[in-house]
């Protein structure tokens, strides 16, 4: 039987094993459980003294994981099946998303505000972002435990001012490096447009900031799931996303493939977060946001709740980026919004459906359409959107998208203004 110890920060909550038949099961201590102030690791993982098994602890502990290509690499990499979840984590569990870490038995986390790292030069910096996208997470390499759920290579890394820093062990991160992928030219001016925009409207998103290394353009993104005391201190803070929160398996996290629906998305805030009427508003405005960019890829796990003492609350926005800016790029709302096969034809019936499916007022969803609308597409003008990206083209490129997008709304809203 193979053991790993899941740590809140530096709170022991757990154990996750695996037997012989390679089936994890999670289960609470017992001195945890009787903590008053106990919380649990996942929506789908209440507080009680049986334990998790097999499908019924995985789809948190999966989804801590990296996916897809860099999945398959990071196996390659440390000698291990892509399949076996416990072995990937015990391997890179150490700097997760959220407050969770995994360690062996006998391995102690350090304590709050102890930090491992290892200081880059700018050259070895640009050694790492070059080596990603054949090392995912920087996997194998001594003393580096990182896990990021997500299919695109990205970075923990440690922001001061004397520079950037890889954590080690299971000191935690303050930003996330995302490098721009050759696949997707332009990316990082995009997703760097899109997140500004959505800052500038009044979506709460984390800040992001644009960063060449060497020849690549990158951005770093602040993690909203770390507080950085006065003391400069980093403190974890809890979170999972929707498709863990759901009980969906990271390789469900597009509705096609069974995966959430809105309805289901919703339900959850409805259900689960502690000012559901103020977070249900907010998740609408970040679908109508998303609609408006032209982002088809707004799934499950690009949404997630954030713990932090007694409250659940949606967590800021994230990876927003206009999919449309690349052609080849699929077109299906990763969530359909009233049954719409495509983002260019979704219409002010379907968002219609989806509040009848929801059961949210129509009234108040067409309302919220039409005043982000306006409000974005005023913003399209302001220097500090307008000029945030370096690749002038690309940020053209959304302008005239978004514009084209929010007008056409507007249109669509006024004409069918009449019906019920």
């Amino acid at each position: 039987m193979k053991r790993l110890v899941v740590y809140l920060n530096s709170e022991a909550v757990g154990t996750l094993e695996e037997d012989d038949n390679d089936i994890a099961e999670f289960r609470y201590r017992p001195d945890w459980i009787r903590n008053p102030a106990a919380r649990p690791l996942s929506r789908m993982l209440p507080l009680q003294d049986e334990a998790f098994r097999g499908k019924h602890a995985r789809a948190f502990f999966a989804g801590i994981l990296p996916e897809e290509g860099p999945r398959r690499q990071i196996a390659a990499i440390l000698g291990i099946s892509d399949a076996n979840d416990f072995a990937m984590l015990e391997r890179i569990g150490g700097e997760c998303a959220g407050a969770v870490c995994l360690l062996p038995e006998g391995v102690a986390p350090p304590a709050i505000g102890e930090t491992r790292l290892r200081q880059l030069s700018e050259k070895e910096l640009q050694d790492v972002v070059a080596e990603l996208p054949r090392r995912p997470l920087m996997a194998g390499e001594e003393g580096i435990r990182l896990s990021l759920a997500g299919a695109q290579d990205k970075l923990p890394v440690v922001v001061r001012e004397s520079g950037i820093a890889l954590p080690l062990g299971n000191t935690p991160s303050t930003h996330i490096l995302k490098p721009e992928p050759d696949r997707l030219p332009g990316l990082a001016a995009n997703e760097l447009f899109c997140m500004t925009l959505a800052r500038t409207i009044g979506l709460r998103v984390p800040a992001v900031h644009s960063r060449r290394v060497g020849d690549k353009a990158c951005i770093l993104v602040e993690r909203y799931d770390r507080l950085i005391g006065a003391d400069s201190v980093v403190t974890r803070v809890h979170q999972e996303d929707f498709c863990q929160a759901l009980g969906f398996p990271p390789e469900r996290k597009y509705q096609a493939e069974g995966g959430p629906l809105l309805r289901d998305c919703i339900g959850l805030l409805r259900e689960w977060s502690t000012t559901p009427v103020l977070d249900i508003r907010d998740f609408l405005d970040g679908l109508i946001f998303n609609m408006l960019i032209g982002n088809a890829d707004a799934h499950g796990k690009n949404f997630s709740i954030l713990y932090r003492g007694d409250e659940r609350r949606l967590a800021p926005f994230y990876d927003l980026v206009c999919t449309l800016a690349w052609p080849e790029l699929s077109k299906t709302p990763a969530m359909k919004i009233g049954g719409a096969e495509s983002i260019n034809e979704i219409t002010p019936t379907h968002w219609r459906k989806m509040a009848q499916e929801t059961r949210l007022g129509w009234p108040m969803m067409r309302e919220r359409m039409a005043s982000l609308s306006r409000i974005a597409v005023n913003a399209l003008q302001d220097p500090r959107v307008r000029n945030v990206a370096e690749d002038a083209a690309m940020a053209e490129r959304l302008i005239k998208t978004i514009s084209e997008r929010g007008a056409a709304l507007l249109r669509s809203l006024e004409t069918n203004k009449g019906q019920p």
